[in-house]
């Protein structure tokens, strides 16, 4: 047998289990969340809510959903019928073994393995005897066929058929490298065989209507080093946008409208889309094919230049969850699915280990700050599954949904946000994120501590204390410089600051001042490293205020609040009237920054003063000075409902006095 290695990518738990004679990969490979212990007061507590309310609230829903019930009627264990209004409901227990196993990874938990081997035994009996298994059809539930078609693989626009796999080949991944232990594993290899055997050049020739099974097989290739899985993957990659065999294209919905490496503009389906560009990198990055890396880069490109919200959110408009036209970002209407933003984080995580720019990482630490964090509340019970930019009152946090991909998503990607802080290549070290952490890695053949100490997000002040072997170890450290310390929100001209001068970062090495030599968005520190040696990076907190492209009509005339990598909102507890929404913040408020532990678990606010607009019927508008405090946008909605906006009026002309009609949303 091949010797193999095992490295896990952030997220997705992609085991990059290589063969020797593979020399394709991407060229970063990420440091193992299972060697990064994050022990801050901001990510640490999220993990552990994570690993046991979180996760054990999703597994209780998806059981008193019928979920878990549907495979043991699969499987000829129970009688009765199919539970759910959707066939994808196989989907959302798998995506909560993934985020079960992750935390076995790195903490033993007897009684949850257990758990689970009693949930792969439903699973392994709902397998049909040549591997397939999608209990919608198995259970034969006909009030589903306008989803599933009336048999196999008739109708994959939007039978799922294959997004389940994917995400069942996800789980067995992460459970296989957990716990060792085959008993997923060997199910997900039973079926993606069939898969395999089904689906290619002169036999069904197809792709899935909702991408993912691209990654899934991607992991088993990984594992197993069987080519075959890799060559399906790209198979329903390349078969995209072409009528093959004179099939009726799906269209833009499913990113079926041309092929893949001729689109540049990211359309349809925000979820499936992201999945899709995501499992594009893994191919491109293990078959080393460019124009697949060139058409992600053109997304890309379009993604950050028009179509992301402030809070990194993509797939603008309820329409098909879907992303709008160029510069369509509406703020009440606003959709960003909560899977959409974990697909965003995956595909521009991925773009990093290819490119090594600090841009994506950029893109990323914003959407997982704002709009990804912004879908699970504080108690991890409760969740958003669109996170729109402003409200009326009309939007509140659910324990559960009847389409539940959301809170399962959740699980698996909390538990494997250590991964996202560091990574390799040859001599050097990256530093992507900041976090009180401690990790431990091999680079170019030494064992190498490295130990962060900070406060951030809220402080900006990071040290780096660094642990080589006692003979010392010569490598390049990267430190991630920001965007938004260097005066751009994101990269592009979406959004920009009022006042776009760069915060004066500053860098230190065992407590003396040094240059920032600068390479790709990191400040680069190559020397020969002693036991003992410590960095200290610091990225001033300055308040700033945003405003967006003009073409974006939904903030013109407005401004939003940003401190460090957390965007803010008002919301009505804090303003006096209730109401936000008819706000004005003048350019020239002071804005001033305070420490809050009796609020939200402890957060920074901003305060100011605003000047509200009201208008009773017939009577001229009337306009007051109040003070006002803005929280961070992910932990808004958890003191009822009420009044949010994210974009306040700099602009009279744009204000809605409260009172008055109603505008017609941009």
């Amino acid at each position: 047998m091949r010797h193999l290695y095992f490295c896990i990518l952030p997220g997705v738990l992609l085991l990059l289990a290589c063969a020797q004679q593979q020399t394709r990969d991407y060229p970063i490979q990420p440091v193992p969340f299972t060697r990064v212990h994050i022990e801050d007061q901001f990510w640490a507590p999220r993990i552990e809510t994570n690993r046991t309310v979180t996760i054990p609230h999703a597994f209780a829903e998806s059981a008193k959903t019928g979920r878990i019930a549907n495979f043991a009627l699969a499987g000829g264990l129970i009688q009765g019928q199919q539970q759910g209004q959707y066939p994808f409901d196989d989907s959302d227990v798998y995506k909560i073994i993934e985020g079960a196993s992750y935390t076995l990874a790195v903490q033993k938990d007897p009684k949850l393995e257990a758990y689970l081997d009693s949930l792969i035994t439903l699973i392994a009996a709902a397998q049909e005897k040549d591997g397939y298994l999608y209990t919608a059809r198995t259970n034969k539930a006909p009030y589903l066929e306008e989803w599933s078609g009336k048999t196999r693989w008739s109708h994959e626009f939007m039978s799922h058929e294959l997004y389940n796999a994917g995400h069942l080949f996800e789980a067995a991944a992460a459970h296989y490298q957990a716990t060792g232990k085959r008993n997923l594993f060997d199910v997900a290899v039973k079926y993606a065989d069939l898969i395999c055997a089904t689906f290619g050049p002169g036999k069904v020739e197809v792709p899935p209507g909702h991408q993912v099974i691209e990654m899934g097989l991607v992991k088993l290739y990984r594992i197993t080093g069987n080519e075959k899985y890799l060559q399906t993957a790209r198979f329903f990659l390349d078969i995209r946008g072409k009528a093959t065999g004179g099939r009726e294209l799906y269209g833009p919905y499913s990113q079926d409208h041309i092929p893949i490496v001729q689109q540049s503009e990211a359309v349809g389906h925000a979820v499936r889309a992201g999945y899709m560009y995501a499992g594009i990198a893994d191919v491109a990055a293990l078959t080393g094919d460019q124009p697949y890396l060139q058409a992600i880069d053109r997304i890309w490109d379009n993604v950050t230049g028009k179509k992301i919200h402030l809070t990194g959110g993509i797939g603008a408009t309820s329409d098909g969850e879907a992303f709008g036209k160029n510069y369509e970002l509406p703020n009440m209407t606003a959709y960003n699915e909560t899977c959409a933003s974990i697909a965003n984080v995956y595909w521009n995580y991925r773009l990093f280990l290819l490119h090594g720019q600090a841009k994506y990482l950029d893109v990323l630490e914003r959407t997982l700050y704002n709009g990804l964090l912004s879908g699970v509340a504080l108690d991890g019970t409760h969740f958003f599954y669109p996170n729109p930019l402003e409200s009326a009152g009309q939007h509140e946090r659910k324990e559960w949904f009847g389409c539940a991909c959301c809170p399962g998503n959740i699980t698996r990607f909390l538990a494997s946000i250590p991964g996202y802080l560091y990574a390799i290549r040859d001599d050097q070290l990256y530093v992507n994120l900041y976090a009180e952490s401690s990790a431990e890695f091999d680079l170019s053949g030494k064992a190498l501590q490295i130990r962060q100490v900070s406060a951030y997000p809220w402080d900006g002040r990071i040290q780096l204390l660094i642990t080589p072997p006692p003979d010392g170890a010569r490598f390049t450290l990267h430190l991630r410089i920001p965007e938004w310390a260097l005066g751009h929100p994101l990269p592009g001209d979406l959004y920009r600051y009022l006042d776009p001068t760069a915060a004066r970062v500053t860098l230190e090495i065992n407590g003396k001042p040094a240059p920032l030599e600068m390479a790709e968005g990191f400040a680069r520190i190559k020397r020969a490293w002693k036991p003992g040696d410590w960095v200290e990076l610091t990225l001033p907190m300055a308040v700033r205020r945003v405003v967006a492209h003009d073409s974006v009509a939904a903030d013109r005339g407005r401004v939003a609040l940003e401190r460090g990598p957390i965007v803010y909102c008002f919301e009505w507890p804090d303003v006096a009237t209730g109401h936000v929404r008819n706000l004005l913040l003048p350019d020239d408020a002071p804005v001033t920054s305070l420490w809050r532990d009796d609020l939200l678990k402890g957060v920074e606010v901003l305060q100011t003063t605003v000047k509200s607009y009201r208008q009773e019927a017939g009577a001229p508008v009337q306009v007051s000075d109040l003070s006002a405090t803005a929280i961070p946008y992910y932990a808004w909605a958890h003191r009822g409902r009420g009044e949010m906006a994210v974009w306040l009026a700099r602009d009279p002309g744009v204000v809605h006095p409260f009172g008055a009609p109603e505008p017609q949303q941009p």
